[in-house]
Order: C-alpha cells, then sequence, then structure tokens
C-alpha cells in the first residue's frame, strides 16, 4: 500500500511540475492543444505510461483540453509519489509537443 505523503513533500514536489497543483487531495493540470487531434494523441501516449506504471490517471478531454488529476487508490485516493511520478512522465510528454 503506498503511502500518502503529506501537505510539506505534495508542495515541495509541485516545485518540480509547472503549472500543477494540489485540489481536492489530487495533484491537478490543465493542458491546451493545437487541435483535438493533438490532444487525444497526448492522452494515447499518457495511457501507454500510465500503464506501465500501473497508476490510471482521471483524464477529461473537450476538443483540445485536457485536464488530468492523480490521486493513489491503495492511499484512500490521496496524492503518494505514484503520483508525482507519473505527474512528471506527463510533463515530459508534454514538453513534447510545445512549439
Amino acid at each position: 500500500m503506498a503511502n500518502a505523503l503529506n501537505n510539506n513533500e505534495i508542495e515541495q514536489a509541485l516545485e518540480s511540475l509547472d503549472g500543477w497543483a494540489h485540489e481536492n487531495d489530487k495533484l491537478t493540470k490543465e493542458y491546451t492543444f493545437e487541435d483535438f487531434r493533438e490532444a487525444m494523441t497526448f492522452i494515447t501516449r499518457i495511457s501507454f505510461e500510465a500503464e506501465d506504471q500501473v497508476h490510471h490517471p482521471e483524464i477529461f478531454n473537450v476538443y483540445n483540453t485536457v485536464n488530468i488529476a492523480l490521486a493513489t487508490h491503495d492511499a484512500g485516493d490521496k496524492v503518494t509519489e505514484k503520483d508525482v511520478k507519473l505527474a512528471k512522465t506527463i510533463e515530459s510528454i508534454s514538453n513534447k509537443f510545445a512549439s
């Protein structure tokens, strides 16, 4: 079972996660892309990485906007190191879309 991070640990992790926030016991971020196809490509890339990490984000998409929320079910739906790791992976994926 994963251990929930405390608020100080979460704030420290957010320092290296540009644009991410801690809201409602989740790490969250909104991404905007050129179009729907690019947003869906981003989601597909996340799906492969999330499956490899055995950690699955909440993903919400409307046209070119993708909202991500991360929490660990095994830790009572709280933020854990697993969420920080996946957020960093998602950031590295998003950087490949930057113009």
